[in-house]
């Protein structure tokens, strides 16, 4: 086992508070700096001073080593000042002394003695080079070190200097003690790491293997073992989870791997995951799975301020936490939010924070992209430093990647954003204030040269004024350290840093544009259009990554955007669904087409809802291209559905209960809208009064019809199986609006040889309607029909878009859909 000093010693020796206003500043470019200071000073020093000198120490735990390794700033000898017994001040010659360079940005001159944490590291130098002191190239003399803090400020570069001096017997004394304290923790890794590979060993897969599943599971297993990508197009029912999570552990008992992440986009999917795992723990698998949900949504207080004074649990958490963290380290191997939750209230700490410790000691991290591929969220305790490990990356629902990486990779600035904040910070701050005007003046300049779009090759003049408004931020932090900022303030700081932070990656893969928003405001966007390279940088920090999705397709599509290996592996997989249980059908005398839209048009659709969802009673969901759109449409429902009687007699305004998603649904709302979905057994529903109500309420009206938004919350990432959801509707083909942005897409992808409008428009549009069509057929044994209501779907290049496995697809029109779908149900 191995550690590196500075882990050693933050972790051990942490203390205080939690307090935000520390992450405003950038970590990367403190480290880019403080680099920059270590070299000046070691340049500086002579001949005689050695730099970056690498120690290492082996202590015996028993069954197992521990080996502590990092590197001294500086080894160099001198005269030292000290203390004797007598209290008499001596000076020794030829003292080794220990030097370790801190940059930071507070005024060195304030400070009264070094910072324990940093001592702490150099005093475990001197430790480790005065145990290996008989070693060259040491050899030291004497019975003395000496430990030298060198603290510089990383703006003015003025510098101060501690010293504290030490016999080797107190030196390595301290130091041993500080590794026992370590060593219940090691044994927390080293023993579970021996239970985890001995469990895998003796795991079995859990169920009878559908067809297919052991292909797709030995393709896994093999993209692990040869480092290699895989992108995997596994329709619905493949059972993906659980085959791509069992293989990935069985590359880990083979020591072909150390830590898994899955990582997902959405919590519904993060659930399956969750069960997944806790399933394989139930069957003897003894590994560590930790669940870590996002600051803002697992945070107690009703708005998020992580900062002792608001906080309770802020205050002090760094003082508590090691002795919370063990505790459910012992107590818990499937660590999921609610377990979190309940021992950070218990010891009063923050769930989030205790969260992350918690997957430094885990075989399985399942989280949100964010924690892989977010520069500013990134896990640096995995990832740090550019650290490559032995990490299987399991990206779930990974069509949602790109989007998700360009929204990462990309910042927008506004120009009435720099006048907004000049008056607020103005009183506040004045030294804000003539950067401010520079950036604004900059921006000035291009909004008189758009009209519509703006292109820009160059920006160096605004990079130049935003630098040097960012390091007034950072001057201003040192001067005012409890200063809290506005909400804008502090959003508009971190767009500031986050947008020079990718100007170092400008290339080819990037766009920068100006545009006027909806408001009328003036935007420069740095616009990443294809994010392979920088996705792409995020997978080498493990071994292998495999991309799963019901809707990789076209898989061409996703292989370019999402990876830069060359020609990576896919495979698609085999469907298990008997092709007689699904109906598919496509509408062909309706249009959602803008040009096409009318009263009558939207009378139509209203009547093939009715035509379908009356075929047989049960529970159907239509997706709609806007909210607009279903709501011109549910005008005519009713008109649609009056004087028609379903199976029970009663007039359809009783035997049909229409629902539909809102534009502001919160987490509660819908949950609430799914329920009607439900089954109606105890195991959906808490409340046994809820249960019944709802209960009651079907039988009243036996048809529900969900109206829902094409690429909302309800489209993907949900499972409705048996007979939850009978009938999936799709109105349009998801095509999105036409904009500035996906305008700049689409000449970006034409110019490098791609169809730019399938790439901006066509591919996502469809992807939006595969995932809500695989709402339907969630198992073997469930039937169910997709409608496709839009003569598009006959066009060539929409329907090369569609799965293998959709065969069997009829044309129909609003005077035959009911019989059509009347033969299906009859059969």
């Amino acid at each position: 086992m191995k550690i590196s000093v500075r882990t050693l010693v933050e972790f051990l020796l942490r203390s205080g508070d939690i307090d935000e206003a520390t992450s405003r500043r950038d970590t990367t470019k403190a480290m880019q700096e403080g680099q920059r200071i270590h070299k000046k000073i070691q340049n500086r020093m002579g001949a005689g001073y050695r730099a970056e000198v690498p120690l290492k120490n082996v202590v015996s735990f028993g069954d197992y080593e521990l080996t502590v390794e990092g590197r001294a700033d500086g080894i160099f000898t001198d005269s030292v000042l000290f203390l004797s017994e007598a209290g008499l001040e001596t000076e020794r010659p030829d003292t080794v002394v220990i030097d370790e360079i801190k940059g930071i940005y507070k005024d060195v001159m304030k400070l009264e003695a070094p910072i324990p944490v940093h001592l702490a590291q150099a005093k475990c130098y001197a430790a480790i080079s005065v145990i290996d002191r008989q070693d060259p190239p040491y050899g030291y003399p004497g019975e003395y070190i000496c430990v030298q803090m060198t603290y510089v400020n990383l703006d003015n570069e003025e510098e101060r200097r501690f010293r504290e001096i030490y016999t080797y017997e107190e030196i390595t004394t301290w130091y041993n003690d500080l590794l026992e304290s370590y060593r219940p923790w090691a044994d927390l890794i080293y023993y579970g790491r021996i239970s985890r590979q001995a469990s895998i060993k003796a795991l079995r897969f859990p169920f009878v293997p559908r067809e297919g599943q052991n292909f797709l599971m030995g393709r896994v297993y093999g993209a692990v073992k040869e480092e290699k990508p895989l992108f995997i197009q596994a329709p619905t029912g493949t059972g993906k989870t659980i085959a791509t999570v069992y293989p990935a552990l069985k590359a880990v008992g083979d020591e072909y791997a150390e830590t898994i992440f899955y990582l997902t986009a959405k919590t519904v999917t993060r659930k399956v995951a969750v069960d997944t795992f806790s399933l394989l723990t139930d069957k003897g698998y003894s590994g560590r799975t930790v669940e870590i949900s996002s600051k803002d949504r697992i945070c107690p207080l009703e708005k998020r301020e992580c900062n002792p004074e608001k906080c309770e649990r802020a205050k002090g958490h760094l003082d508590r936490i090691n002795d919370c963290l063990y505790k459910v380290l012992t107590e818990n191997k499937m660590i999921t939010r609610p377990v979190v939750e309940e021992y950070a209230k218990e010891a009063l700490v923050c769930p989030f924070e205790l969260s992350l410790d918690v997957s430094s000691f885990s075989d399985a991290v399942i989280c949100d992209y964010n924690y892989v591929f977010d520069p500013n969220v990134r896990l640096q305790r995995f990832f740090g430093d550019g650290r490559r490990g032995e990490h299987i990356f399991l990206i779930d629902e990974s069509h949602n990647l790109l989007e998700r990486a360009r929204e990462m990779y990309s910042e927008t600035l506004v120009k009435e954003e720099f006048l907004s904040v000049k008056k607020v910070m103005k009183d506040l701050y004045p030294p804000l204030v003539s950067p401010l005007e520079k950036c604004n003046k900059v921006m000035l300049t291009y909004k008189k040269r758009c009209e519509e779009i703006l292109y820009l090759s160059d920006i160096d003049e605004l990079c130049f004024a935003l630098l040097n408004l960012y390091t007034a931020f950072l001057r201003m932090f040192d001067k005012k350290p409890e200063m809290v900022l506005p909400d804008e303030v502090r959003d508009f700081y971190f767009r500031i840093r986050n947008f020079l932070d990718h100007t170092e990656y400008l290339s080819k893969d990037y766009t920068i544009y100006c545009d006027f928003g909806p408001d009328n405001s003036f935007r420069l966007h740095l616009f990443c259009v294809d994010p392979a390279y920088r996705i792409q940088e995020c997978l080498d920090f493990g071994r292998s990554a495999v991309f799963f999705s019901a809707t990789l397709l076209p898989i061409k599509y996703y292989k370019k955007l999402l990876c830069k290996k060359e020609d990576p592996d896919a495979i698609y997989a085999k469907s298990v669904f008997p092709p007689e249980n699904r109906k598919i059908i496509i509408g062909a005398d309706v249009t959602s087409r803008y040009k096409n839209r009318s009263s009558d048009m939207y009378k139509k659709y209203a009547i093939y809802i009715k035509e379908i969802v009356t075929s047989k009673k049960g529970n159907y969901m239509a997706f709609f291209p806007s909210y607009i759109f279903m709501e011109k449409v549910e005008e005519y429902l009713d008109l649609a559905f009056e004087g028609i009687l379903n199976v029970d007699g009663a007039e359809s305004g009783n035997g049909v209960k229409i629902i539909k998603q809102n534009r502001d649904m919160t987490e509660e709302d819908r949950t609430e809208f799914l329920r009607y979905f439900e089954e109606g057994d105890e195991d959906s529903m808490d409340d046994e009064m809820a249960l019944s109500e709802l209960n009651e309420e079907k039988n009243a009206a036996p048809t529900l019809l969900g109206l829902c938004v094409l690429g909302g919350v309800f489209s993907e990432g949900i499972d409705l199986t048996g007979e939850s959801l009978i009938g999936a509707i799709v109105i349009g083909t998801g095509l999105p609006q036409v904009s500035n942005r996906l305008s700049v897409l689409k000449d970006h992808f034409d110019e490098n040889g791609e169809n730019g409008f399938s790439y901006a428009y066509l591919y996502p549009g469809m992807n939006k309607v595969l995932q809500a069509a695989g709402r339907v057929i969630r198992t073997v044994e469930d039937r169910g029909i997709i409608a496709l209501l839009d003569e598009r779907f006959l066009n060539q290049d929409v329907s090369t878009c569609f799965p293998r496995e959709w065969t069997g697809i009829e044309v129909t029109s609003a005077e035959t859909v009911r019989d059509t779908l009347a033969a299906f149900w009859a059969k």
